[in-house]
């Protein structure tokens, strides 16, 4: 079975940013197989990795039941086979990761079969994988599918306001919720201003807030203003270099609940 980081939070907190640079750490470790999992419908995680994406599980699915509901598909296959086989196709090999990004995940009429089908195939070809990073929608619609069953570490973003904490903290309760399995849990705050020693510091306040809601807190990532530079150009965040802070940061305070990502 594959290590599973699921990483999950409010649209705009950085789960995008974070997920790539988990995923290009463990390429730059070359500790094992990743696959790297983009469930959220916008289709981002592949710009932040660099890699073009031509097909998504969510257009394979459509496509599928659109040939079923006009009587086109009548290949030897079973569906569930040929879809799969569609999965694959989406998939994409890049040098030290694969990509499957699932795109829009609804369409008009009931998916629940499908759902079940994708369930199955995500699981399948992620066994093969010896680690698993999935991208979460905001609403962490995959996991509430139980797509991602076990999870290994899952990562709750935020940013450095109160919304962004409700949302944070939603993410736990639904785990909750559902009995998703998940062996470790943390909140991570992302975008946080530096102090004058060069230190992300939170605000007294949110602070605060933080203590009282009394989630895990893994750490503070500082804002960092090369991400902002890398995305506005378009380029991949394996091109921030070593010495960036939020890439420092990120690879420690992976590395302190993850053994197996710590830095060499």
């Amino acid at each position: 079975m594959p290590i599973t980081i699921a990483v999950a939070g409010k649209g705009g907190t950085g789960k995008t940013t974070i997920s790539a640079l988990i995923v290009d750490h463990l390429a730059r470790l070359r500790v094992g197989s990743i696959l790297a999992v983009d469930a959220d419908p916008s289709t981002n995680l592949n710009l932040a990795l660099g890699v073009d994406v031509h097909e998504t599980v969510g257009g394979e699915r459509e496509a599928l039941l659109e040939d079923i509901q006009t009587g086109q598909y009548n290949l030897g296959l079973e569906k569930r086979q040929y879809f799969q086989l569609k999965i694959h196709e989406a998939l994409v090999e890049a040098h030290a990761f694969d990509l499957l990004a699932m795109g829009r995940p609804e369409g008009p009429g009931c998916y629940c079969a499908p759902n079940h089908i994708l369930r199955q195939s995500i699981d399948t070809i992620g066994g093969a994988y010896d680690f698993l990073v999935i991208d979460n929608e905001a609403g962490l619609e995959h996991i509430s599918r139980r797509t991602t069953r076990d999870v290994d570490l899952l990562l709750a973003v935020s940013d450095p306001s109160v919304r962004g904490l409700i949302a944070a903290q939603r993410v736990f309760e639904l785990v909750e919720e559902l009995g998703t399995r998940v062996s470790q849990a943390f909140l991570l705050i992302n975008r946080v201003p530096m102090d004058e020693a060069g230190q992300p510091q939170l605000v007294p306040e949110l602070a605060a807030r933080v203590k009282d809601l009394g989630l895990p807190l893994l750490g503070l990532l500082p804002q960092d203003p090369l991400v902002t530079e890398l995305d506005a150009m378009g380029k991949p965040l394996s091109d921030l270099p070593d010495d960036s802070p939020v890439r420092r940061q990120l690879v420690a305070l992976i590395g302190r609940v993850l053994p197996v990502a710590m830095p060499l």
